[in-house]
């Protein structure tokens, strides 16, 4: 099986549509959404609609919850709010009652999705740690995890022999006896520097994920923001990749 597992879209089309047609050259049988379809962009509801009809299985993020009253606007830095108060204006009844049938956690046979962290998925904290990561690993059904939610890749492995380390990996292969939390990155608004749209690739047969860059027209992105009013710099972290 090779899964395609992507996160934190934000609406930004933009990058979902060169994420999509980066995966066209991948051989994926089933595609896995680790949430946050909304939030920051202006296209809610093509993005929507897209993954909806890509993804097998989607999980809440946090602005999918907040977008549809499930999770308190209070919990989001103003210009998060202004622009999630703008995306809850422009959905429509089947958008709404999409995002609140999202659940927060999914767990097939080969891995577990959840956006932020396993032990309080409602919380939607950030597992910015190994401290927090063990929170996850303590209570994971299956050997590897999928989430979002930073907007930065990167991978945790608990090894019986050392613990749990922290890498920063493009390509990594899954070895017997690990368990591995995996950060997919983001499609829409990355945060490590790198602007250009993260999605990841697991193969169960060859036991290997691999996240994957691509180039999309941020300009774009952030022109539509700008041209309805929100604030810049809603739109220039989109070209800094901060």
């Amino acid at each position: 099986m090779r899964y395609g597992i992507f996160a934190d879209v934000h609406s930004n089309l933009e990058a979902l549509d060169a994420v999509i047609e980066a995966y066209k050259n991948e051989a994926i049988d089933r595609y896995l959404c680790v949430g946050d379809l909304v939030g920051y962009a202006v296209n809610p509801r093509e993005c929507i609609k897209k993954v909806k009809a890509l993804a097998a299985a989607t999980v809440a993020g946090n602005h999918d919850w907040a977008s549809v009253g499930l999770f308190s606007f209070e919990n989001f830095n103003p210009l998060a709010k202004e622009a999630l108060f703008w995306t809850k204006t422009r959905l429509d009844e089947e958008e709404r009652s999409h995002l609140e049938s999202l659940k927060l956690v999914y767990k097939n046979q080969d891995l577990t999705l959840v956006h932020g962290t396993l032990d309080n998925p409602a919380g939607f904290g950030y597992m910015s740690n190994g401290y927090i990561a063990e929170e996850t690993f303590r209570i994971l059904e299956t050997n590897i995890c999928f989430i979002g939610h930073t907007h930065c890749p990167g991978v945790f492995i608990k090894n019986p022999a050392e613990g749990i380390v922290s890498r920063q990996e493009e390509s990594l292969d899954i070895e017997p006896g690990n368990s591995y939390i995996i950060n997919v990155g983001s499609v829409g608004q990355p945060r490590d520097g790198d602007p250009r749209a993260a999605y990841c690739i697991y193969d169960t047969a060859r036991k290997r994920i691999q996240i994957k860059r691509v180039d999309y027209d941020a300009q774009a992105t952030r022109k539509k923001i700008v041209d309805l009013g929100l604030p810049e710099f809603l739109g220039d972290r989109f070209i800094l990749g901060r």
